[in-house]
């Protein structure tokens, strides 16, 4: 049977499983932060796969993931978002294309020429704006609860379950970042960033040239189904997915079901 924790009381109590312990830790320099990173699996013939989380959370959220993908034979890296987890930032306002920048630094000093990116949520955000900086660097994304303009986002209610993840959030800030006494700030700054952006346009949407697969679940509580079925009728050949009985929180409730969809993206990025 696979594991289910649909109400996140597992995940609130202990976090996801850790990430492999024979990874390779790093710290990429990049425009006024240090942003952590770290490597698992050997490299191959497939493309490498770069994992970016969603806003307040950190690499470790993909504790589920990153060993199926090894296990399936993919090099994978996993970033800790500017001032999310281990990376640091500087005063700047947050923005998905300062972070975006970011992603392209650590695949620089990881001399990864091309990477299929997995974004949940701001992660996909980032992911999708690399699309539109840099397409020769990126091999495809896959977008994951997200939206590309403020319209695109539901209005906030809490739930149970959102409180049991914001909860795990507050516990591993306070275990890994460099600044453990600033949780409330770092909330008021990624939530600024969250309310005012992306702001793309239809027109930009269309330019991007790389394979793209949005997947959206049946309840997310924070992303309208309509804004995810415009987003895969104006990105060109982009593939729509919908993942039943699950949340914005599809890869900590469900990941048998959230790792083959993103199995079946990487199936068409290295066909």
């Amino acid at each position: 049977m696979e594991p289910f924790d649909d109400d996140l009381a597992q995940f609130a109590a202990v976090g996801a499983p850790p990430l492999p312990a024979n990874r390779h830790e790093g710290v990429t320099e990049h425009d006024g932060a240090q942003i952590w990173h770290a490597a698992c699996g050997a490299r191959g013939n497939r493309v490498p796969v770069v994992l970016l989380h969603g806003g307040l959370g950190h690499s470790g959220n993909w504790g589920h993931q990153v060993p199926a993908l090894v296990g399936d034979g993919h090099y994978v890296v996993t970033i800790d978002s500017r001032g999310h987890g281990r990376s640091t930032r500087d005063a700047r306002p947050y923005s998905y294309e300062l972070m975006a920048s970011d992603v392209r630094a650590v695949m620089d000093e990881l001399q990864i020429e091309r990477a299929a990116l997995i974004g949940w949520s701001d992660g996909a955000c980032t992911a999708l704006m690399l699309a539109m900086q840099s397409p020769e660097r990126v091999a495809g994304a896959f977008y994951f609860g997200c939206n590309m303009d403020p319209s695109g986002a539901k209005r906030f209610e809490a739930t149970p379950v959102i409180d049991r993840c914001f909860a795990r959030h507050v516990k591993d800030y306070a275990q890994l970042s460099a600044t453990p006494d600033q949780f409330d700030a770092f909330v008021a700054a990624v939530s600024t960033m969250q309310k005012t952006e992306p702001n793309c346009s239809a027109e930009q949407l269309a330019q991007i040239r790389v394979p793209v697969t949005i997947v959206q679940s049946e309840h997310d509580e924070f992303i309208r189904r309509e804004h995810a079925q415009y987003l895969a009728r104006t990105i060109p050949g982009a593939q729509w997915m919908l993942l039943e009985g699950v949340s914005h929180f599809a890869p900590l409730q469900r990941p048998a079901q959230f790792n083959r969809a993103v199995q079946a993206f990487l199936a068409r990025i290295n066909a």
